[in-house]
């Protein structure tokens, strides 16, 4: 039996709400700067949560022709750009690439959100005649955006979509990563984007209470393990990976940025949208991925947290970073970039997965912003990074997701 092929990361992308590329994104998540804002997508007036994290000041025209634009649902379109920038920066040759042994593995919890609810409402207003948009239906389907990239390229090789909702998009690189071990595909684009800032998402996720109330300082509402934390903040984008075979992107003299070096998935089997609370299904996925990795925790330098900003999850997730990691605790640093970004849901595990690489390729990590305040309920001698980013080399970064329904997705990424 050949040995597994190892797999390394070539290119990224992002669409975000801190920037539209992947440079303005880190610079601007670096020097501290929050995503949040009041929302513009639509009146937010008279819902309990007035604000988000958008993605601002994107041009579509730059990247479409007119016409396309009504074909694409916003989440589709950030899949498009992000995974474009991706396959640029990655130096791969599409025309000389073999299409047959490069697939399309792209995550999105909602798909077509936006969409869907558009149509329904213009529907409610007519008269009972049904007047749909052509499009609609491939508009709103969930693997859509894979579908998306394939044609856009002439990808020939597997090509499908993960679901497990805020876990969704680490899934997705977790899925990449194995195919391209079992020598299905000599390289994946990979990642997942999502577009939920409409009526549906801020009402719907604020009838489960779990979105911040802070409108009257949105900027710094999202403020992980502060005793002052009261929900998450919405944010939108997507994030786009070129995973590659390590021998293949050897053979073309690519740029490696670090390798995908292991994944764990697991559930809670607990309850419908709350975390174990003792984080039984993290500290699994926790264990697995390493062990996938065949790493210690010990060798673990930088943890992305799932950490969403909420009271219950926050506390949750690190009573099990905790308890995992031992006595290296006090050496782990920590830092939750959703206070800056925003919970992109389906896409958070793609943007999260390329902060921890550019930890890895610049050495320096990100600051949790807002927590002024840490809550002492929590367990001590957590090591989080907060005020301003720290300059540290490292060697192994991991990233935590956790998706209502108990799915939890753990990536890890080691410098090559």
């Amino acid at each position: 039996m050949k040995s597994p092929r190892r797999v390394v990361v070539t290119g990224l992308g992002a669409v975000t709400p801190l920037g539209n590329n992947v440079s303005a994104f880190w610079n601007n998540l670096i020097q501290g700067k929050s995503g949040a804002a009041p929302i513009t997508r639509f009146d937010a007036s008279r819902f309990k949560t007035k604000f988000a994290c958008e993605v601002k000041e994107l041009d579509l025209l730059q990247h479409f022709e007119k016409q396309e634009i009504r074909k694409i649902d916003p989440f589709t379109q950030y899949a498009l750009i992000s995974s474009t920038e991706a396959i640029k920066d990655s130096n791969l040759d599409v025309d000389k690439v073999d299409k047959t042994r490069v697939g399309v593995i792209w995550g999105s919890g909602n798909g077509g959100f936006y969409t869907f609810q558009q149509e329904v409402m213009e529907y409610a207003k007519g008269d009972g005649t049904p007047r749909f948009n052509p499009y609609f239906i491939p508009k709103v389907i969930v693997d859509i955006a894979s579908g998306w990239i394939s044609m856009k390229y002439g990808f020939m090789g597997l090509n499908f979509t993960t679901v497990s909702a805020c876990a969704t998009s680490t899934t997705a690189i977790i899925d990449a990563m194995n195919y391209i071990r079992w020598n299905k595909a000599d390289v994946i684009i990979t990642g997942g984007s999502e577009a939920a800032v409409n009526e549906a998402g801020i009402g719907g996720f604020g009838a489960l209470k779990a979105l911040s109330t802070r409108n009257e300082e949105p900027h710094a509402a999202s403020r992980p393990f502060d005793v002052g934390r009261d929900g998450f903040v919405m944010g939108e984008g997507g994030g786009a990976l070129v995973l590659e075979a390590y021998d293949h992107a050897i053979a073309r003299g690519a740029r490696i940025y670090a390798e995908v070096a292991g994944g764990g998935m697991s559930a809670d089997a607990y309850h419908l949208t709350a975390t174990h609370p003792e984080g039984a299904g993290a500290m699994l996925g926790m264990r697995w991925a390493l062990e996938d990795a065949e790493l210690k925790p010990a060798d673990v330098d930088y943890l992305n947290p799932h950490a969403t900003s909420t009271p219950v999850g926050d506390e949750s997730e690190m009573k099990a970073v905790s308890k995992f990691f031992g006595d290296h605790i006090s050496k782990l640093q920590i830092s939750a970039t959703k206070s800056a970004t925003g919970h992109l849901l389906g896409g958070a595990g793609a943007i999260e997965a390329i902060i921890c690489i550019k930890t890895i390729h610049e050495g320096v990590m990100p600051a949790t912003i807002n927590t002024t305040n840490i809550d002492p309920t929590l367990p001590q001698g957590l090591n989080i990074i907060t005020g301003a980013a720290k300059k540290q080399i490292v060697n192994v970064a991991m990233s935590n997701t956790f998706g209502f329904g108990g799915h939890n997705a753990t990536a890890v990424f080691r410098r090559v």
